[in-house]
């Protein structure tokens, strides 16, 4: 992605960030205010919640805009798909019309659809047409998997690495996934506020090199100095898996969506989508220097990584 095609922005704008304590939020707000921009910051831990229509319009006061990053990646209680990102984006969307915000940025996904068996997809495409169909300017990242230092995944298969001696792999089919640099996602996401060409559109957002999964994890194993036993196991295992860890684990090394996600790869857009203008295609690749300038401390899972009485109150 150019650097003309996201910097020069004179005006300074005040602008809110869902999910603000998460991942691709944090680097986005990083990146808003090292532009100069106000940012405010929304979630859980910032006392706010999407869920909460007083919250919203109060917090949207007077803003420019909203980046509504907000999302979960498997269900806990009443952190369910439908209320995250479904009434969530309801009430976002509410929240910005009643303060005459003039633009809604979506952080949605790849591959989104309806009618595909996963919970996960469809509240992200259903959230996605709330988006769309509500008379403000909009642009929706549909992004492939996303790392970078915070992510989840190098995390925790750098762990899988240090602790166990076998690497399961998804499936026996070789899919395809382009590692997308999440510095990449928040240039795009902050551009789009002030090019007319990102308006109303769904741009699927991809890294610029493709490989087979097996050859990203591999990748991954070399720079984290660990060697595995690579050996593919049937989608339903990696399902079923998925379920244990869920129940188990703080922040599961799996969870069931996830599974859906690598077995069907992660290169083609899926549901209703624009193609993203050259210009801002990323220009991240993955390579040994960026793994690992994107990993974290070495080490393997531990006793406070499970759901257990005594590490329940630990704040991860």
């Amino acid at each position: 992605m150019s650097n003309e095609s996201v910097t020069g922005q004179d005006k300074k704008l005040k602008i809110a960030v869902t999910g603000a304590s998460g991942f691709v939020g944090g680097n986005v707000v990083r990146l808003l205010r090292d532009q100069g921009h106000e940012v405010v910051l929304i979630s859980r831990r910032d006392g706010i919640d999407i869920r909460s229509l007083l919250d919203l319009e109060n917090a949207f006061a007077g803003l420019d805009g909203v980046v509504h990053c907000a999302g979960i990646n498997r269900e806990i209680g009443e952190q369910t798909y439908k209320n995250v990102h479904i009434e969530g984006t309801k009430f976002v969307v509410h929240a910005a019309k009643k303060n005459g915000l003039k633009k809604i940025i979506f952080m949605s996904f790849l591959r989104a659809r309806p009618d595909c068996s996963s919970g996960y997809h469809e509240s992200k495409f259903a959230a996605e047409e709330i988006v769309s169909k509500s008379n403000i300017d909009y642009t929706i990242i549909k992004a492939g998997v996303i790392y970078g230092q915070g992510d989840h995944m190098l995390k925790h298969l750098s762990q899988a690495f240090y602790t166990f001696p076998v690497f399961a792999m998804v499936g026996f089919k070789k899919q395809k996934v382009r590692p997308l640099a999440v510095e990449d996602v928040a240039k795009l996401i902050v551009a789009s506020f002030n090019d007319p060409v990102l308006t109303n559109k769904r741009v699927p957002v991809t890294g610029p090199d493709e490989m087979t999964l097996d050859n990203a994890i591999k990748r991954v194993s070399k720079v984290v100095g660990k060697k595995p036993v690579f050996i593919p196991l049937p989608v339903w295992f990696h399902y079923l898996f998925s379920l244990i860890l869920e129940r188990i684990m703080k922040e599961p090394l799996v969870a069931k969506a996830q599974v859906k996600i690598l077995a069907e790869g992660l290169t083609e857009p899926a549901g209703i989508w624009n193609t993203l203008p050259e210009a801002y295609l990323p220009n991240t690749y993955f390579t040994d220097e960026q793994i690992r300038s994107s990993l974290p401390p070495g080490g393997p899972f531990t006793l406070q990584d499970l759901k257990l009485p005594w590490t329940s109150s630990i704040d991860r």
